[in-house]
Formats: structure tokens, C-alpha cells, sequence
């Protein structure tokens, strides 16, 4: 009896634990353009980046940073100016990294194209993808222009990625079946962005060459 006792105030008292309240950030110091560079060496370590994108990411910190001031107390007269400081910091550190060539957004695009075509994007998905990231409207065409996708080879990854068309293991045998399955899979290629006959020329695609035009596609 005694021990049931003793056994649940110990649950009682494990219970009663609340979780570990979290320690708020504390501001800091104001983002001068020295931390600020040292920040965005950190990020480019870790990240490839576009000028813009690192702008983005910069500027951020410096939102952050007031908000936290503002928590703490300090005068929204106080935070403007050293905020306003802040982004215009941001902006010339970007140009800084750039100028010093650890920030190049054509390589960043032709990287990025490369690896997103091969993994079955569309060149109008990545088009909007190298646009999100800040490249510029110049720059990303004329890097899709250079890759010179091959938009067939792209939407097989994406059809194998979703076993369909000539990599469904179990095609349907049945005509009707097999009409329904084909229209799903050109459905998900043009939500994916490829134009119906790159779409119909993928799903047309012999199973055994439609791997080997992948398998192509990662060795180059």
C-alpha cells in the first residue's frame, strides 16, 4: 500500500514538471556592416546564393534584430535609423560578395538548372524556381537558353519518379485502363510545366531507353 503511495507522488511530482521554458534571443548588438559581412561569409559557406537571395537573407537579420530590440525595450525611434542602417549594410555587403566572386549568379543558375532538370523540373518551373531565388530575368534565360535542356529526358526523371508511363511496373492491360493512366500522368506533367507533346514524346518512350536517357542525363 505503502509503496503504491510512494510510487505515485513521484508520478505526481513528474507530472507536475512543466517543459523547459525557452531563453529569449536577446537582440545584440546593432547589425553593423562588419557583422553583417561576417554573417553572409557564414551563409555562403554552408549555401550557394544568388546577390539578391543573400540581400534577402542579410536584410532579414536586420528585421529580426529589431523586432528582438523591440522586445526588449528599446525607443522605435532608437531602432529606425540603426535599421535603416542595417539594410543599406545588407545591400552593400551583397554587392561586396559579388565583387569578390563568392557570389555569382550565372554560375548559381547554371548549377541550379543542372541539377533541377535532372531531377525532372521543367524548364518553365525552372525559370520560376532561379526567379524566387533573385536571378534575373537576362541571366535566367540565357541560361536555360546554354543548358539546352532536354525537357524529354526531364519529364522521364519526373515520370519516374512518380512510376508512370514507361516506368509503371504494372501497366494496366486493359484499353480503357490504360487511357485513364496515361491522362493522369500527362495531368501531372503539365501541372509540372511541360508542354503537351514533350509530354506525350515522354510518355511514348521505350521503358529500356527511357532509363538509359536518364541514366545519360546524370553521368554528363
Amino acid at each position: 500500500m505503502g509503496e503504491r503511495d510512494g510510487s505515485g507522488g513521484g508520478k505526481e511530482r513528474k507530472a507536475g514538471r512543466g517543459p523547459r521554458e525557452r531563453r529569449p534571443i536577446l537582440a545584440g548588438p546593432a547589425p553593423t556592416e562588419a557583422r553583417l559581412h561576417e554573417a553572409a561569409l557564414n551563409h555562403l559557406a554552408r549555401f550557394a546564393a544568388t546577390e539578391a537571395g543573400l540581400a534577402r537573407v542579410l536584410t532579414r537579420r536586420v528585421g529580426r534584430w529589431a523586432q528582438r530590440a523591440a522586445a526588449e525595450g528599446m525607443a522605435p525611434e532608437a531602432i529606425a535609423p540603426l535599421a535603416a542602417a542595417g539594410r543599406a549594410a545588407a545591400l552593400a555587403v551583397a554587392k561586396r560578395m559579388v565583387a569578390a566572386g563568392a557570389v555569382d549568379d550565372a554560375a548559381f543558375a547554371a548549377a541550379r538548372t543542372r541539377r533541377l532538370s535532372r531531377a525532372g523540373r521543367s524548364r518553365r518551373a525552372i525559370a520560376a524556381h532561379l526567379a524566387a531565388k533573385g536571378v534575373g530575368g537576362e541571366t535566367a534565360a540565357g541560361t536555360l537558353e546554354e543548358a539546352g535542356t532536354d525537357e524529354v529526358t526531364a519529364a522521364l526523371a519526373h515520370l519516374r519518379r512518380r512510376r508512370q508511363g514507361p516506368f509503371d511496373r504494372n501497366p494496366p492491360e486493359e484499353a480503357e485502363a490504360a487511357r485513364a493512366a496515361r491522362m493522369k500522368a500527362m495531368g501531372a506533367l503539365a501541372r509540372a510545366g511541360f508542354p503537351r507533346e514533350v509530354a506525350e514524346a515522354a510518355l511514348d518512350t521505350d521503358p529500356a531507353e527511357a532509363e538509359a536517357r536518364i541514366i545519360a542525363s546524370r553521368q554528363g
